[in-house]
């Protein structure tokens, strides 16, 4: 279900795309240029059950031989720019400036959150979403390097966990997103995952204190 908004009516800020999140709907445009927003909430969604996670033998020895990086919330302009470039994978995209002007807020505020993965100084990889209560609103992601995109993912999983979180929502199902073990499941059924998540906090920091 989509419902178009007028830009001119309603002022999209970050405290409007909070409560959207906490309702279970989500913005997006039909391109980068469009300055309208719609509003989405898919009658199947999709989402990735943190005890489902499956990072292949093949991924997880690719981690190790890769000598990559694994960073968090450094750089917000890089991973919002690899996510909205059009490229071999992806060829159009819904993040216009609108969107990258909002969650740049929410980033700054330590609402949204970025894995990255770098090759030594090159961004090769990475993924952004919005952390609230316990549930982690996955956005987007991209690869420039084979795999790079996929270890973020793992990374992401393994923080989420250590952090107490109980939903990671991708919104959508993909083929990609299906190797590693997302799913799909009814409007109702997320609602109430949803609702449960929201009443107790996850804890974005606590992997890093593990280490």
């Amino acid at each position: 279900m989509a419902r178009r908004t007028d830009p001119f009516a309603v002022e999209i800020t970050p405290e409007l795309i909070i409560r959207a999140y906490r309702a279970g709907i989500f913005p997006m445009a039909e391109d980068a240029g469009d300055e309208d927003l719609f509003w989405v909430s898919p009658e199947q969604r999709g989402i990735i059950p943190l005890d489902g996670f499956h990072a292949s033998r093949s991924l997880r020895k690719a981690m190790r031989k890769s000598g990559w990086a694994i960073r968090t919330d450094t750089d917000w302009e890089g991973v919002i720019e690899g996510c909205a470039t059009v490229g071999e994978d992806r060829h159009t995209t819904w993040i216009n400036q609108t969107i990258r002007a909002v969650y740049g807020q929410l980033f700054r505020r330590g609402v949204a959150h970025t894995v990255e993965v770098w090759d030594g100084a090159e961004l090769v990889g990475g993924l952004y979403g919005l952390a609230i209560g316990a549930a982690f609103f996955g956005e987007s992601m991209f690869h420039r390097r084979t795999d790079a995109s996929k270890m973020a993912m793992t990374h992401l999983v393994e923080r989420l966990r250590a952090g107490g979180f109980v939903l990671l929502d991708t919104q959508f199902l993909t083929d990609h997103l299906a190797s590693l073990g997302g799913i799909e499941i009814t409007r109702a059924d997320y609602e109430d995952r949803l609702g449960r998540a929201l009443q107790s906090a996850g804890d974005w920091s606590a992997w890093d204190r593990k280490q």
